[in-house]
């Protein structure tokens, strides 16, 4: 009843106004989404689950010392943290499903081949690795010695089943993502996340079997994570990764290597079995010093003389083996294992030994890594 061209002009210039507000907001949104900083991707690490106690299971939730080790899969595991999700993209892997303290040479050697192929891909940024506390610490040495990479690798586990009451395996996996997936990570070699602490995995062990905070340095700690954030201290001082002369793409087997320890009223039983067993190298765990009962330095002899090489480590928790301190290692062509405990210089003997088995490059060798 309106349409006169008076009214059908003024309908045009409003619906010109308002197509011409609804572009300028349009505009308007467009220079404020140009003006916010796009959020950086999140980076992509990779879980490679082996077992242990952080996948344990106890048969109620006061268990947190008696459980089955190497009960849940690597899925559940991911899923049981979901504030992972915030630190990065996280996909999972079941290497082996194994308690630590059965895991086998062919086990390492299948587990850093797995870790050097995934450092190589373009859109993997660091790798976590879940594993039993009983070896974890050799295992992390291992994968120093012969994976040549800069991206973080994170090994891991737990001290209480994740069926415990106040069990520690979440958050330190959680440290974990953090420390892997964190660009400041990189160059650091592997790492060890225990109880907010990050670890070398050369210089950290197992130091109790009942409590969170078992892992330590005698070095200290190269570093914490707080609530996903790293706070470092120290960087390692020693060979690692990058700048290793090892490469596990390299490696097809590793040799015998066995460790015979020393105490009040030892016998040369185990030395002399050990001697006729075909290993290549024989880790003494003397000690305090890594001194050597006198009634068994000349099965000791005889076991070098046989070509077997003899390392010389101690028992003792702390400190280092002195060269030619309690023992002429010059004399007898005995190596020191320096600061390595017994276990840690079985790993590196059997890397070395894919090169070498001259005595000299093998202490050189001992002083370096």
């Amino acid at each position: 009843m309106f349409d006169v061209p008076e009214f059908r002009a003024m309908r045009g210039l409003r619906g010109f106004a308002a197509t011409a507000a609804l572009l300028a907001a349009a505009v308007a949104q467009a220079q404020a989404q140009a003006q916010t900083p796009a959020q950086p991707a999140l980076p992509n690490v990779v879980i490679l689950a082996t077992g242990g106690t952080i996948a344990g299971a106890g048969a109620s939730a006061a268990n947190s010392a008696t459980y089955s080790a190497a009960k849940v899969p690597v899925d559940q595991l991911i899923t049981a943290v979901p504030e992972m999700a915030k630190l990065a993209r996280v996909r999972g892997e079941q290497v082996f499903q194994v308690a630590s303290e059965s895991l086998t040479n062919d086990n390492l050697m299948t587990l850093a081949k797995r870790v050097s192929a995934l450092t190589k891909l373009p859109d993997v940024d660091g790798i976590v690795i879940t594993h039993g506390t009983d070896t974890l610490e050799e295992t992390a040495y291992f994968l120093t010695l012969v994976v040549h990479t800069d991206k973080p690798i994170v090994v891991v586990g737990s001290m209480r089943p994740s069926t415990a009451l106040s069990a520690d395996g979440p958050l330190n996996l959680y440290d974990a993502v953090s420390v892997a997936a964190s660009k400041d990570a990189r160059g650091k070699g592997v790492m060890v996340t225990m109880n907010d602490e990050i670890q070398s995995g050369r210089d950290v062990s197992k130091t109790t079997n009942v409590v969170t905070s078992a892992f330590k340095s005698q070095w200290g700690p190269l570093g914490m994570v707080v609530e996903g954030r790293n706070y470092w201290f120290r960087d390692p001082a020693k060979r690692h990764t990058m700048q290793s002369e090892f490469d596990i793409d390299r490696i097809d087997a590793l040799p015998p290597v066995e460790i015979a320890l020393g105490y009040e009223g030892v016998s040369p039983v185990a030395i002399d079995a050990l001697a006729g067993s075909g290993i290549k190298a024989l880790i003494h765990a003397g000690t305090g010093n890594g001194s050597v009962a006198d009634r068994i330095v000349p099965h000791l002899q005889k076991v070098r003389a046989s070509g077997i090489v003899v390392i010389r480590s101690s028992r003792v928790p702390q400190g280092f083996v002195l060269r030619n301190a309690e023992q002429p290692d010059d004399k007898y062509d005995w190596v020191v294992a320096h600061d390595l405990s017994p276990q840690k210089a079985r790993i590196l003997a059997m890397v070395a030994l894919t090169k070498t088995s001259d005595t000299k490059d093998l202490q050189r060798i001992f002083w370096e890594y």
